[in-house]
């Protein structure tokens, strides 16, 4: 029903908006839908100035989309927050939340109303966690280094990087192992973005390679400075070192001509004292955001010493993070005079200037106050580089998630279809109106193993049917509790126990897709009614097109 309202609008409500909301919401999983899975195909995005992207991770897919409707937004963000938190599952958990909506959407028609859904869905999305927890996890220490190699290798099967899974997968887990930091409370942390990922096109992608400590793409600034220095002393600096210039709309009127010459004079040194005092405090690697003159060049060469510039600043936060430096912003210092402290200054065994793939690189090795790792990603042209770098991400995500929680869950669907079999059960025991949702609820996480058949072109119905059937016998006969773990294997269209095969996801990422889709399901079902507003009207006459247009200036 839409009404006009006596503030300048309109408003919908009543089915109307909801049914509007389901549809947009499945509209957005349609997009996504068909790349889910190992043998998920891949989206091509032209945006509006003609750059290409082609890739297979939802989230990518969904933040270059410009989606105006409201609730399809909210499956956006869904997708970027499940990006932001695990680095993996965001097609899954679009895919189910629009399912979940679907089904609300039908029984609302069945005159449920929408509050008794939610407190379904809700008791539904606690139990289903709660029994993943209970019965479907496996302990990383039960299964060794296999099972974090395993997990990323399922991370890395739908993505471009599939068919050389074997070779990325390890090279992901030492990259993590790199970087592994105390947290102080006997744990420990992997912080991904110590990992800095290059991107080279050019020769084959099994050529890429991971390299020890930090790479950055720079070179030194003169050829006639040191390529390899020992026992690095790195200055961070986010300014200029140019030849000092007055400030914008600073004049100097000059009434003896020789004092211009001393003004030149001292514009060049106070660079010169500048350069002179992050020396003296004893640094001999030079990194800057800025640029450096040739003449301020020729004091670094003489003092032995290496100086970049043009670095990246997130690279420069990164290494004076890994060498225990500080990032310098200005050499002024509160009274007012210009100093460079030594306890800036970040300590490494060595940087040194490497011929890396057909770059050179520069690396920083060795760092004091925390381990670094690179991975250099060769491929056939940009796209591609860009997918691995996207796909390799995916793959850091999931093995710092599986290297924190010490938790994974077999892959394949064998979760959804545990779930949908407890969930059915569950609803069958209660005697209230929630019992309506939560058997909705367990019908739509089947879309999970449905899609998964579907896209690997496989019988889906013939599939899904045996899977369940394996589950139910799981869950009612305690000598065939080991059923459990059975998940579809697609290359074969058969099913298969995905813990022998090594099929793993994090557990993390199961728990955090179910809430996240039934929190924006819940979000989107609450909705009853839409006003928009209309765009204000500019007060005045035409505008000078619209003139042209009527003719009125002929």
């Amino acid at each position: 029903m839409a009404s006009q309202l006596s503030i300048h609008g309109e408003r919908t409500s009543g089915d109307s908006i909801r049914t509007q909301n389901v549809m947009a919401a499945c509209s957005i999983a349609n997009i996504v839908k068909s790349s889910l899975g190992p043998l998920g195909l891949d989206k091509m995005l032209v945006d509006d100035v003609g750059d290409v992207t082609i890739t297979n991770d939802g989230a990518t897919i969904l933040k270059l989309l410009e989606v105006e409707h409201p609730a399809a937004k909210i499956l956006c963000e869904l997708a970027e927050l499940q990006d932001q938190e695990v680095g993996d599952g965001t097609t899954s958990v679009v895919i189910i939340a629009a399912e979940l909506l679907k089904s609300a959407d039908e029984l609302v028609k069945c005159k449920v109303h929408p509050t008794s859904i939610i407190s379904g869905y809700r008791l539904a999305c606690r139990e289903a966690c709660k029994y993943i927890n209970e019965h479907m996890t496996i302990s990383v220490d039960d299964l060794g280094r296999e099972c974090i190699v395993n997990a990323a290798k399922t991370s890395m099967s739908s993505k471009i990087i599939g068919p050389d899974s074997d070779f990325f997968s390890n090279m992901v887990v030492d990259a993590a192992y790199a970087i592994k930091t105390s947290d102080g409370k006997g744990g420990y942390k992997y912080p991904i973005k110590a990992v800095n990922v290059l991107k080279a096109h050019g020769r084959s992608s099994r050529e890429s390679m991971l390299v020890q400590g930090y790479a950055l793409n720079c070179t030194v600034a003169s050829q006639a400075m040191h390529k390899r220095i020992q026992n690095a002393k790195i200055a961070c600096l986010d300014f200029s070192l140019q030849k000092a210039k007055m400030k914008m709309g600073v004049q100097i009127r000059i009434e003896d001509p020789e004092k211009l010459d001393a003004i030149r004079q001292r514009e060049s040194d106070i660079t010169k004292e500048r350069i002179q005092k992050i020396l003296a405090a004893g640094a001999n690697v030079i990194l800057t955001t800025g640029g450096i003159d040739d003449l301020c060049l020729k004091y670094f060469v003489e003092a032995g010493a290496m100086a970049v510039r043009r670095c990246k600043k997130n690279d420069l936060k990164r290494i004076a993070k890994a060498t225990g430096g500080q990032m310098v912003l200005t050499l002024a210092n509160l009274e007012g005079d210009e100093s460079f402290e030594a306890a800036w200054l970040g300590q490494a065994d060595e940087a040194v200037q490497e011929m890396i793939c057909d770059d050179e690189l520069l690396l920083i090795k060795g760092p004091k106050a925390r381990s670094a790792a690179s991975i250099i990603l060769r491929g056939a042209n940009d796209f591609m580089c860009d997918e691995m770098e996207r796909s390799v991400h995916d793959a850091l995500c999931v093995v710092r998630r599986v290297l924190e929680s010490k938790m994974v869950v077999p892959g394949g669907g064998a979760v959804e279809a545990a779930l949908s079999i407890y969930l059915e059960n569950l609803a069958t025991s209660l005697s209230s109106r929630e019992q309506l949702a939560i058997a909705e609820f367990a019908r739509s996480l089947l879309v999970i193993p449905k899609q998964l058949a579907v896209n690997a072109a496989q019988d889906s119905t013939d599939l899904v049917a045996k899977l369940r059937a394996y589950h139910n016998t799981s869950q009612t006969k305690s000598e065939h509790r080991d059923l459990k773990w059975v998940g579809l294997d697609l290359q074969e269209g058969v099913v298969r126990d995905n813990k022998r095969a090594g099929v793993f996801e994090p557990a993390v990422s199961k728990i955090k897709s179910l809430k996240f889709a039934t929190e924006a399901s819940i979000t989107i079902l609450r909705i009853d009614d839409m006003i928009k507003l209309a765009p204000e009207q500019k007060e005045g006459g035409k505008s000078y097109n619209q003139a042209v247009a009527a003719g009125d200036l002929d």
